[in-house]
Formats: structure tokens, sequence, C-alpha cells
């Protein structure tokens, strides 16, 4: 009986087919020159590579005397409004703690440090009320700025400056208000038509701020009436609370929620320069969120801002040319002193940086994560400053202690308590040390 095989014929033709087509195929061309990573990010000449391995170092700074200051008028990255190096003793010893409102909630967050002025400390809870406080810890006035027909909750955010007899109160609902600092009587208020959560900037009769992270808005201090505006390239993910603008003698500088930075002639609005902060810190998820969160800082014809994603640059101020970029995302804006900026990285650590090349000096540990299993490691303490005063850096942590550090080899020098943990940088007046901790506390030490 005979086995009838399968033909052959079909993979017999396949084969010869393959076999013809390989043989017409034109020899590969090897293009000469190195192979670049198609994924790596695009050469930036100004990016200081950091050393991993690089020890710390001890270097001199010069600080300047303490000052004698009475007052604390907005966020430190304008130099008119700067106070340099505050008098400061050292000690810690709480003196007084005052209710301001309502603390960090699931439903809002407290964005804004206090200002002083006057005799008096002003704050903003989570909830939008604006309290003055005596220096002494006496309340003097509260106001809500909730609109009418909405409740506290439904928006957070928000900051303070103060100028000529005024406090200007940015807020999550949209607006911004000016309130007379002796009474707390609303002098004005001016819709946004979107969240007013960046914190304002206050110069020679002109407040400056960005609503919806993507605006930048120049009012009159007096009126409230709309100067002029600026818009950039809008962005969904950002961290609550935006960066307060930083004002020179004959610019503006605003940062937006797309890591843009944009300059403009202060009375005018005309746009001089703008650049964009690229650039993350590999191994990191929340690195891919962008937000600016190093407010600027100009000092000596420079801006120093940085990201949250892990990146610090230094601008020429007049041109917005790119000096250097340094692999540090300060999470609040830089103090910049005597040839040195220091930061709190978005690593959690204080870190301080060569003003003039960017190259890391040395960097000092914070603590990380609340809980050190590695199954939970999913929230992570908040740090916040660094502000010197009376020749220390001090960070203020969500942990519940103060921390001074020596600013020439950044050892940790003395540990202060705050109960129920910060939630905004220290400011410094009257040779006190004000501070507002997450349960809707403001604090004084002394």
């Amino acid at each position: 009986m005979k086995k009838h095989l399968p033909s052959l014929g079909p993979f017999v033709l396949g084969a010869a087919c393959l076999l013809a087509l390989t043989g017409c195929e034109e020899p590969e061309t090897i293009l000469a020159g190195k192979r670049e990573n198609l994924r790596a990010e695009q050469s930036d000449s100004s990016l200081v590579v950091r050393d991993p391995f690089a020890p710390n170092l001890s270097a001199p700074v010069s600080v300047g005397p303490e000052q004698a200051n009475t007052a604390w008028l907005q966020r430190h990255n304008s130099p008119k409004t700067r106070i340099q190096h505050p008098a400061f003793s050292g000690a810690i010893v709480p003196v007084w703690s005052a209710d301001i409102g309502s603390g960090d909630s699931r439903y809002g967050r407290i964005t804004s440090e206090p200002v002083v002025y006057n005799g008096k400390v002003f704050t903003l809870d989570s909830e939008a009320r604006v309290s003055a406080t005596s220096t002494s810890g006496s309340a003097v006035w509260s106001v809500s700025l909730v609109p009418e027909r909405d409740a506290g909750r439904d928006a957070t955010g928000g900051g303070l400056a103060a100028s000529e007899g005024v406090i200007f109160v940015t807020s999550g609902f949209g607006t911004v208000t000016a309130l007379e600092a002796e009474t707390g009587d609303q002098l004005w208020q001016q819709k946004l038509q979107a969240s007013g959560t960046g914190l304002p900037t206050v110069r020679d009769g002109i407040v400056y701020l960005v609503a919806g992270d993507a605006t930048a808005w120049a009012l009159s201090a007096q009126s409230g009436r709309v100067l002029w505006q600026l818009g950039s390239t809008a962005d969904k993910n950002n961290i609550l609370g935006g960066a307060a603008p930083a004002v020179s003698d004959s610019l503006v500088v605003f940062s937006f929620g797309s890591n843009e930075l944009q300059a403009a002639f202060k009375q005018g609005g005309l746009r001089v320069w703008d650049t964009v902060i690229s650039g993350q810190r590999r191994g990191y998820t929340r690195s891919r969120i962008s937000d600016i969160t190093g407010d600027p800082v100009i000092s000596g014809g420079r801006i120093f801002a940085g990201t949250q994603s892990g990146r610090m640059v230094a601008l020429e101020a007049d041109s917005g040319a790119r000096l250097w970029t340094a692999e540090e995302g300060p999470m609040s804006p830089a103090w910049v002193v005597g040839g040195a900026v220091f930061l709190v990285s978005d690593g959690n650590e204080l870190v301080r940086l060569d003003a003039d090349t960017g190259e890391r000096v040395w960097g000092t540990k914070l603590p990380f994560f609340t809980k050190d299993r590695p199954k939970r490691q999913n929230t992570v303490f908040a740090h916040y400053g660094p502000v010197l005063a009376g020749g220390r850096l001090y960070v203020t942590s969500s942990d519940g202690l103060i921390r001074a550090f020596d600013p020439t080899n950044g050892v940790l020098l003395q540990t202060g308590e705050i109960p129920g943990g910060a939630t905004t940088s220290p400011v410094f007046a009257d040779g006190m040390m004000f501070v507002v901790s997450g349960k809707g506390q403001l604090f004084a030490f002394r």
C-alpha cells in the first residue's frame, strides 16, 4: 500500500522567492558618526552635571550684617522688599500661638506664609480667611473672602502682600482683594476669571500676579483696575499655589505652570524675553509635573528659578540668556546671598550651589518618606525655606521640627518644635520668627 506524502510545491516556491529577494537586496549602508539615544534629553550646554560621589565642602559665605527689620511685606524674591539678613537670636523659644482659621485638610491647603506690617502679622488660612494678629499675639481682626453662594471648602490657595497701608489677597475663588490693614475693611475686589492661587507682588503702585497658572495680571494697587495682561501656554497638571512674580527697577518676571518664564517691562507690559525650564530628575514619577515651584529670585542682575521636577537655572535678567542649569529642583524660592544659592530640593535635601557656576558645594539630607517601610513609601515630608536669619539657615518642616543649619557646611546646629508641623516658610520681623502650622495656628518664636 502506497503512502501519499504532502505536496512540497508551495514551500519550495516560497523558499525560492525568498532567496531571489535576498539576492536582489542592496548592501546596507552604515553611516559614520556617534550613535545617540533617541530618548535622551536634548543637550544643554549650560547643564552642570552633578557628581553623586562628590564630597560635601565647607566654604565661607559673606552674609553681611544682620538687619533689625520690623516688616516682612511679601515673598523675598524681589530686591526692593527683600530683607537680606534679618536679625534673630537663634534660640527658637516659643513665645505665643494664635488660631488663624482652617488648617490643612483633604479639602484645602494653606499656601501663603505670613506677612508682617505695622505691628501686625497677617495670615491666610485654607478657606480664604484673612486674619490680623498683633506681634504680641492678640487678635485684631478677621475677614472671610468666601463668596456668598459658596462654602469655604469649595476653593483653596492664595497669597498675601502688603504695601502702603493695604493688604492684597489672592484667592482660589478667583479674586484679588484689597483690605485696609488697620481694620480689614474691603477697598476693592477684582475678578480674575480663573483661580487666583498665585502669590501677589506689589511694587510702585502695581499688583502683579499669575491667575490660573497661565495668565499674568498687572492691576492698579489703588483701584484694582486692569492695566495689562500676558498669556502663556495652558497646563493642566500643576502644584497648588503659584509662584510670586519678581520685580526689579525695570522688569517683572512671571512664572507659569507650563514651566515658562516671561519678563516684561513692568509699566507697559511689553514682553522682553521668555524661556522654558526643561528637563527632569529621572526615577521620580512626580518629576513629570514641571511646575515652577522655585519662584524667580532677582539678585545681582541675575534671575534664579527652578521646577519641582529637578531643574534650577540662572539667567541674565536683562536678556534671559541661560548662564547655567543645575540638576536640583527648588521647592520654594531659593535664598541667594554672598555668591551662594541655598534651596530645599525636590530630593528633600538642603543644598548649597555656587551662584556663578551652579556647581554643588554641599547637600544635607532632610527626612523623606513619612513611613520607612518600602510598601508604605507613598507620602513624603514637606520642607519649607530656607531663610537666612541670625547667621543661620532655617527650614521648617511638616514633621514638626524647625531646623537651623550652618550656611558654610550644611551642618545641623539646632532644632525646635512646632506642634502640628509647619505648612509655610518662616518669616522674621522684630527679632521674632513667625510660622503657620498645618493645624491653622500662627506660632511666634524668639
